[in-house]
């Protein structure tokens, strides 16, 4: 664990918005953290340090609660849909060693063929992976690639230790060329074809 993700939590006793306002304007974010058959257990966090992991897809953080370790993944985070203020975040229990369940985004890399656009139809994979190694993200290279060539989930390079849970089947990009440039050359065919087959005049 690197040392952006040690998090000093303070356990709170008391609930409800009023609260929570109150939290958000001492610069803390209210969070509850369950899992493991544990009750929740309800902190507050340092509001600044928080904000910049979570930038992070699948933050990983490693609490201190009363001097005690417990490390914790980033669930769900509720912002404010105006002014997107982090508002809460649920945290869930994990173990060094244990696999759990993430969905990591998509990232495309390089240029498709001259002529061609990449269309991509998933955004996110679902994958298993060991708590304390958690992907930011999977690429898929385009570099190259020309129009009808698709990219399933299958064809995906994971990071190791990390094991598909996504469909195989599932279409991730698909190269194409552009529907006007498709319909032009549908036309310029057209229109050779109608001009061999005129008549030619005597």
């Amino acid at each position: 664990m690197s040392e952006d993700t040690k998090v000093k939590a303070e356990l709170r006793e008391s609930f409800g918005k009023g609260f929570a306002r109150r939290l958000r304007a001492a610069g803390k974010i209210p969070a509850v953290i369950y899992g493991h058959g544990t009750d929740p257990v309800h902190v507050a966090l340092p509001g600044h340090q928080v904000s910049l992991i979570i930038r992070r897809a699948n933050a990983l953080l490693e609490l201190d609660i009363d001097g005690k370790d417990q490390l914790a993944l980033v669930k769900d985070v509720q912002r404010d849909p105006v002014h997107q203020i982090i508002e809460h975040i649920d945290l869930l229990v994990v173990r060094k060693g244990e696999k759990v369940t993430i969905d990591v985004p998509v990232v495309v890399t390089g240029e498709s063929a001259p002529g061609t656009i990449v269309n991509q139809d998933a955004n996110t994979l679902s994958i298993e992976a060991e708590a304390t190694h958690l992907p930011q993200n999977v690429e898929v290279s385009v570099e190259g690639l020309e129009d009808g060539t698709h990219i399933t989930a299958a064809e995906v390079k994971l990071p190791k230790g990390s094991t598909l849970l996504t469909d195989p089947e599932v279409l991730v990009v698909a190269i194409s060329i552009p529907a006007e440039e498709s319909l032009e050359e549908d036309e310029a065919g057209a229109d050779e074809a109608a001009a061999e087959e005129a008549p030619t005049a005597e």
